[in-house]
């Protein structure tokens, strides 16, 4: 039987981390660095578990995210995997009904980057493609991501959004998406 765990990442031991780092680089299958770890931590972790083995993992972190002269508070999704063995069950789907939950507790909304064989999956559960340019908010101003756009999905929840104006994130090291 799987069980369901929803946990800030304070509240993870050393081990317990050791164990959901692994899961993402198999489920990643080596694509999954050392910054894509750091950008899963500081949120809100769901996990499938058996056997005292995480079986999937999605993690929710604050960012702040720039439209229309507004700053908005979103919950940003990082390190959603499924190890090999359990894909096409359903499980993520799942991970992604719980981060959505966490959503309603206090973002404007949701926003992830998914690779091309991602989309489809998020698309499915009702996130939308940004369609405007995307950008980052360095010490030196705003500056384009071309390479971003079209990557990038929304969870919009009560905020109004024009999905053809800019999306701005915070600068953070490696992916800024």
């Amino acid at each position: 039987m799987i069980a369901w765990l929803t946990v800030g990442t304070s509240e993870l031991d050393a081990p317990t981390l050791a164990r959901i780092r692994a899961l993402l680089g198999e489920a990643f299958a080596g694509d999954f660095s050392n910054l894509d770890w750091t950008h899963a931590l500081g949120g809100r972790h769901v996990l499938a578990w058996q056997d005292g083995q995480p079986l999937a993992h999605g993690a929710l972190v604050p960012r702040r995210l720039l439209h229309q002269a507004r700053s908005l508070r979103a919950g940003y999704v990082e390190a959603l995997g499924v190890a090999p063995g359990w894909r096409k069950r359903g499980i993520g789907r799942a991970v992604m009904q719980r981060l959505e939950a966490e959503l309603q507790a206090g973002y404007a909304l949701g926003a992830l980057s998914a690779s091309d064989a991602g989309a489809r999956f998020y698309e499915a559960l009702g996130w939308t493609r940004w369609e405007g340019p995307t950008s980052v908010l360095t010490a030196n101003g705003i500056v384009r991501t071309p390479d971003d756009d079209g990557s990038v999905y929304v969870h919009p929840l009560a905020t109004t959004l024009d999905r053809r104006g800019e999306l701005t994130c915070e600068w953070r090291a490696g992916d800024v998406w």
